[in-house]
């Protein structure tokens, strides 16, 4: 019996002996204390034609989760059509049990097709913020527009959560999350901090818990969530720091336990639709999956850290990621290493195969082009960082041969990680200029940090001058990317903050740029 089933059944078992003293309406928020369950607030995901995912988490106070009483909470949900719920479209309970954190995934089915709705949660006499969702539009139909805000890398530490304000007040009709939603460490406290300190690192299921908690108390945070649904997928920090596979920094022996229990936090505090109880462990979640907005676009949401394969030309006796020179790295030239493992890889290149949409979006996490920190002169010349796309230059060859063989329309990469703003072409082999023999194959489009520090721009600049299919590079500013997809063309518009340390930061478009149906590379505008 796998993980995931084994806590399952725990809660319902749990839940079976409880019954007697559990608590029920009214008496459930007395079982709180009388204070107010949802101050994590409420989110939805994972959108199909015909349901989405909602979530919530019974939690009063973000920094004494112990606090709650370990009893399942019966927590009523509804759905409408309208923001004052005079017409429900669905509603329903569920059971918040102590094994899962006391969160609420509700799969809310027998909608109706690309409309939008208003959703709510309730325990006793206690109300949930609204919050506003949508489903995908008919798998048939060709929809006019998509606005879709992407986002990652957002650490507590290194400023406020303001360009989430900024996604919700665009009102995106979806927001695409590409990783690093936590970092594993920082002080506990529910303001963003002046200066960033490296204590309290996460190891168990409660201290993982815990960071979620302190995130998502953010007020702009809970608002992008309530906006729009959210696809969200994962990176390094949601575990530790550059792991790789099954293997961390560290080289711990107990790094696979650790990884289930950050994984089991990711779950619990996502919208996220993963496989049946009883055909996952949290061990081994899998969180890579499709979503097709009609046959406008098709978002391929990848997991490049699960399954990758372990960095190549490690220093000795440490793990995480190194800057390596290809001529002296011959893990570099290994044709077996993955970045997705093999099944993922199959997974992507079906998906790719048969899908009917204008537009097919790669939603994953690391940069894709090719990034020498020093100049090129012959082939086998570069330095590379090996925690990125550079390490795996063979798997990326298999998925743009994948993009080139399988003929899906218009592929577009989109990527985060590295807290810089990035327009680049996508090519074969980057060392030679285009041409009907190394065709631009798709456009990467990577977003800048929700607030995680980068380098200073006089280094991105050089950067971009030694990558010449790089287009654009900024490193400067911290906000997000929204994309605007219609069936002629994909517009990418860069929003960077004024000043990310300040909650009422203002923010300004610092470029744009558009991909033509048809024609591969992106054009500024």
């Amino acid at each position: 019996m796998d993980q995931q089933r084994r806590i399952f059944l725990a809660g319902a078992g749990q839940m079976a002996v409880l019954a007697a003293c559990a608590p029920r309406p009214p008496a459930a928020q007395a079982a709180l204390g009388g204070a107010y369950p949802f101050s994590l607030g409420v989110a939805s995901g994972s959108p199909l034609p015909h349901s989405v995912i909602l979530w919530t988490r019974i939690l009063a106070d973000p920094l004494q989760a112990a606090a709650t009483p370990q009893v399942a909470f019966p927590v009523r949900w509804e759905v409408a059509h309208d923001e004052a719920f005079s017409r429900i479209a669905a509603k329903g309970s569920a059971s918040a049990v102590p094994a899962l954190g006391h969160s609420v995934h509700v799969d809310a089915t027998g909608l109706e097709p690309g409309r939008w709705y208003w959703y709510r949660f309730m325990l006793g006499d206690a109300v949930s913020p609204v919050g506003r969702t949508r489903t995908a539009p008919a798998a048939d139909s060709m929809p006019a527009m998509l606005k879709m805000a992407v986002a990652s890398c957002q650490h507590w530490e290194f400023g406020s959560f303001a360009a989430h304000r900024h996604i919700a007040n665009a009102a995106p009709d979806l927001v695409a999350f590409l990783g690093d939603y936590i970092y594993e460490w920082g002080p506990y406290h529910l303001k963003h901090p002046s200066r960033a300190l490296r204590v309290d690192e996460s190891f168990s299921l409660a201290e993982y818990r815990a960071r979620y908690a302190q995130y998502k108390s953010d007020p702009d945070l809970q608002s992008a969530h309530r906006a729009a649904p959210w696809i969200v997928t994962w990176d390094d920090h949601e575990v530790a720091n550059d792991y790789a596979g099954d293997r961390d920094e560290r080289l711990s022996p107990l790094f696979s336990q650790r990884r289930a229990a950050a994984y089991q936090a990711f779950y619990e505090h996502m919208p996220l639709r993963v496989a049946p109880a009883g055909r996952s462990d949290f061990g081994k979640l899998r969180i890579y999956d499709r979503f097709d907005w009609g046959r406008l676009a098709r978002l391929h949401v990848l997991d490049d850290r699960q399954y990758r394969a372990t960095h190549a030309c490690q220093p000795k006796g440490r793990g995480g990621s190194t800057s390596v020179l290809r001529t002296n790295c011959n893990g570099l030239r290994d044709q077996s290493r993955s970045m997705l493992g093999a099944d993922q890889e199959a997974w992507l290149q079906n998906g790719l195969k048969t899908s009917a949409a204008r537009w097919n979006f790669l939603v994953q996490q690391t940069p894709m082009a090719q990034s020498s920190q020093v100049p090129i002169i012959r082939p086998d010349d570069g330095r590379f960082w090996n925690d990125g796309w550079d390490g795996y230059p063979a798997a990326r060859d298999r998925l743009f041969k994948a993009l080139q063989g399988t003929g899906a329309a218009n592929p577009i990469v989109l990527a985060g990680d590295v807290h810089t703003f990035y327009a680049t072409d996508l090519k074969l082999d980057f060392n030679r200029p285009p041409s009907p023999q190394n065709p631009v194959l798709a456009t990467e489009f990577c977003g800048t940090s929700v607030t995680s520090s980068s380098r200073p721009q006089s280094r991105t600049l050089q950067f971009v001058d030694m990558n010449p299919h790089v287009k654009y590079g900024r490193s400067d500013k911290r906000g997000f990317m929204l994309m605007e997809v219609s069936p002629a063309a994909t517009k990418a518009i860069f929003v960077g903050l004024d000043d990310v340390r300040l909650a009422d930061s203002g923010a300004s478009t610092l470029a744009q740029f558009r991909v033509e149906n048809g024609r591969p590379g992106a054009v500024r505008s």
